[in-house]
């Protein structure tokens, strides 16, 4: 079956009075497909250009440009227990979020769903829909410029069919998931990519990422942190990309190397298309403010590259995961990443990514596995 033989009917809402009654039948009850097409080229945030929605066989498609959503979605998605159906949700959720904050009341996603059932990690929505519902999708329109209007036939359809499918596809997983006794994984995942998204300064560790500073003393990694905290901090207040303000290499350099004078610093920064003057004067003092005691103590230190036994340990706890995951028949990484395996061993703290359902299987198989 192709795409062309399901295509739907799908209005075009633009107007709020058009858009409330599209909602109006949707009770506490219901389970409501979502997706949105967004832009992310010149901009910290997501520009939301297109929102999507399927309901009883009913399907919209609504222009975020004309229409303010504002709290349009809030009472329907947030405040009554609709189960709301995406697939690989991070990113829509992140697009949604000024609209709805701590993102729907109950995520059902369709990409974590098909990995607890066996269908592999990852698994893209049109593999999915071809393996589930026996339909192709078209990726013609798959990297379209969504800001432009009017859409053309061929987005809107493309964008229509994103969620034709969203609810034969959950119904199955549903099934799928009691069947194996998994629907409360899912659920708890669910929920946990929710709390990822709704994440609204960054992480507040974003040291851990750069290995390569893992030798450097606490100091220095404090200041790293302080800088790379502040790039999230200015990105986010100007809507640019963080890598305008500052490249990744460059946040090493800066800070492992501390340019003595303003002119050094411009030399050093030169080409980077946001950080103008106000934003070279903050990072230079930022750079020589003293780093005290209270920088150090709140700061993680960096994992570095596990070696000797650390390595040995955490190649032995990947064959306990892979054995568990092999009997669970789920992927291993899906059951334990070997960031977090990495995490443990090096820290000898328990992982936050490991809490909850992945701590009752595992903490008793990995902790024996600790190198002594």
């Amino acid at each position: 079956m192709t795409s062309s033989d399901v295509a739907p009917d799908a209005p075009w809402i633009e107007r709020r009075e058009a858009l409330d009654a599209w909602l109006a039948p949707v009770g506490p009850q219901a389970i409501v497909g979502l997706d949105t097409e967004f832009m992310r080229r010149n901009t910290f945030y997501p520009q939301l250009a297109l929102l999507q929605l399927a309901h009883n066989e009913r399907y919209a498609l609504i222009d975020p440009l004309a229409l303010p959503l504002r709290d349009a979605l809030e009472p329907v998605f947030a405040a009554q227990p609709v189960v709301t159906v995406m697939h690989s949700a991070g990113e829509d959720l992140e697009a949604l979020a000024p609209y709805l904050p701590d993102g729907p009341h109950t995520l059902f996603d369709t990409q974590i769903a098909a990995a607890f059932a066996g269908m592999g990690l990852g698994i893209s929505y049109r593999a999915l829909v071809a393996e589930l519902v026996g339909a192709e999708l078209d990726k013609g329109e798959t990297r379209s410029d969504w800001l432009q209007r009017p859409l053309t036939e061929s987005q809107k359809l493309y964008a229509t069919l994103d969620v034709v499918h969203l609810h034969p596809v959950h119904a199955i997983l549903a099934e799928r998931l009691a069947e194996r006794g998994r629907t409360a994984w899912h659920a708890e995942d669910c929920a946990r990519m929710k709390r990822r998204a709704s994440h609204r300064e960054g992480d507040p560790q974003p040291q851990r990422g750069f290995k390569p500073a893992s030798e450097w003393p606490l100091e220095k990694q404090a200041l790293l942190r302080r800088v790379l905290r502040w790039r999230e901090a200015s990105a986010r207040e100007l809507d640019k990309p963080r890598s305008w303000l500052l490249e990744d290499a460059q946040a090493i350099d800066l800070t492992g190397n501390i340019p003595d004078t303003p002119a050094k610093l411009d030399e050093r920064t030169r080409g980077t298309r946001a950080l103008r003057s106000p934003q070279r004067q903050e990072l230079f003092e930022l750079l020589h403010r003293p780093v005290d005691a209270d920088d150090v103590e709140s700061t993680t230190p960096i994992v570095g590259h596990p070696m000797g036994d650390a390595k040995r340990a955490i190649n032995e706890m990947r064959s306990a995961v892979d054995t568990l995951a092999a009997q669970l028949d789920i992927p291993p990484g899906l059951l334990c990443a070997r960031r977090s395996m990495e995490e443990y061993v090096m820290t000898g703290t328990w992982p936050e990514a490991l809490e909850g359902w992945r701590r009752g299987i595992l903490f008793e198989r990995l902790s024996g596995l600790l190198p002594g």
